[in-house]
């Protein structure tokens, strides 16, 4: 006779051991696509985007100036040591490739570093004396040198961290005393680049949901076989590759597009109307891409919304609009909650489509993120760009879903 049903430990014991033979088939289930994930992007990523705050050039190319200006005040000019210091650091990294990228870190703060740097590097090593004689001889070569706001500069980065290309992102900066203040006019536009981002990224969303919404209600009220129909014209542009959906927006919408043509034909116009190269065609081409990833989840929770609590309301004296808005709609509000942030995710992530089809007050920050990977090789800015991005978007995402579990609450 099994003794086991008259012990609640023993009972207890073989639901452990079941539960824990159950995890374990799920972790071997779901551990190869974890490590995936793990290897080929968070740790990429994560390694990008350290990239933000990471400040080597300075401390690592000139160690022997940082520990000559450790009791620098930063008032007058540095002592001779300093001079001195430089003029080693300068002849040891002479010929190596720390020091272009030292000549790069330092003329992001002031312009004309670089070329300070490498005027330097030419007439290196310098024979002195003594400290007072390689002060003397770099002033000489280039009065610069006599300025304390360049000296200001390499002690400013004696740190391997630094919060310079995070203030630069939203346009502030470290004055001279360590406190944040924002950057001088003219000198950066990332709030604005930021702010045009999001509204374009904004209204993009509401076209979409204005334009997706009676469109999914439509496909719900079809039979199922027209019903698929239209779904699979819906999802053919899928099929085609981005590139090629923008060079045919191209074609439609310049100044003998067309668009252009037929309006001029059918005498609507006088003249071409300025569809390409402005942020009209960038909302055009934005939202034909990106309208079947509102369609979709609208459909998917609309197609669950039983058509008799609509009939129900009007039945009982409700006026048809009144039951569609306060019966209908509420029930929809997770398909478009979805909707709004899938389109709204990846609306501001784009870059192809502004740059094709927008002007150069029309780029948005993807753009000057590939700006800073593939021209200037800045990449603390554009990893300090792209983490912006990407807390702006969690915070949304932490919202929608803050909002979307109150909703659930209430209901």
């Amino acid at each position: 006779m099994d003794t086991t049903l008259d012990d609640p430990g023993a009972i207890r014991r073989s639901m452990r051991a079941t539960q824990r033979r159950q995890t374990g088939r799920a972790l071997l289930l779901v551990g190869p696509l974890a490590l995936f994930l793990l290897a080929i992007f968070v740790i990429p990523i994560a390694a990008l985007l350290t990239r933000a705050a990471d400040n080597p050039e300075v401390i690592d190319t000139l160690p022997r100036t940082l520990q000559a200006l450790s009791q620098w005040d930063g008032g007058a000019t540095p002592p001779d040591t300093a001079f001195e210091a430089l003029t080693q650091d300068l002849a040891h990294a002479k010929n190596t490739p720390a020091a272009g990228e030292l000549a790069r870190r330092l003329n992001y703060e002031i312009a004309g570093y670089r070329s300070l740097i490498f005027k330097t590097l030419r007439h290196m090593p310098i024979q002195a004396a003594d400290a007072a004689d390689a002060r003397a001889q770099l002033t000489e070569l280039d009065k610069r040198w006599a300025e304390p706001a360049y000296w200001t500069v390499i002690a400013n980065n004696n740190q391997h961290w630094t919060p310079y290309y995070l203030l630069a992102s939203l346009d502030l900066k470290l004055d001279p005393q360590g406190h944040v203040v924002a950057a001088p006019a003219g000198t950066s536009a990332f709030q604005e680049i930021f702010s045009r981002t999001f509204v374009i990224s904004l209204v993009v969303t509401l076209i979409a949901l204005a334009l997706g919404y009676p469109l999914a209600y439509w496909i719900t009220r079809l039979p199922k076989r027209r019903a698929n129909l239209v779904l699979i014209c819906i999802l053919i542009p899928f099929w085609t590759s981005v590139l090629v959906r923008i060079a045919a927006w191209v074609v439609l919408l310049q100044r003998e597009g067309l668009i252009n043509s037929a309006l001029g034909g059918l005498g609507l116009i006088s003249e071409p109307l300025p569809l390409l190269f402005n942020r009209l065609g960038v909302y055009i081409a934005m939202v034909h891409i990106l309208l079947p990833f509102m369609v979709l989840p609208l459909y998917s929770v609309m197609q669950s919304v039983p058509p008799s609590y609509q009939r129900a309301a009007i039945s009982l004296g409700s006026h048809p609009f009144a039951a569609f808005w306060r019966v209908y709609v509420p029930q929809t509000y997770p398909g478009i909650a979805a909707g709004s942030l899938l389109v709204f995710i990846i609306a501001i992530g784009y870059y192809i489509t502004p740059a094709l089809l927008g002007g150069a007050g029309d780029q948005m920050i993807s753009y000057y993120v590939a700006y800073f990977t593939n021209q200037t090789i800045n990449w603390g800015m554009a990893s300090a760009l792209g983490l912006i991005l990407l807390v702006a978007t969690l915070l949304l995402y932490a919202l929608y879903r803050r909002i979307s579990g109150k909703e659930l609450a209430l209901n």
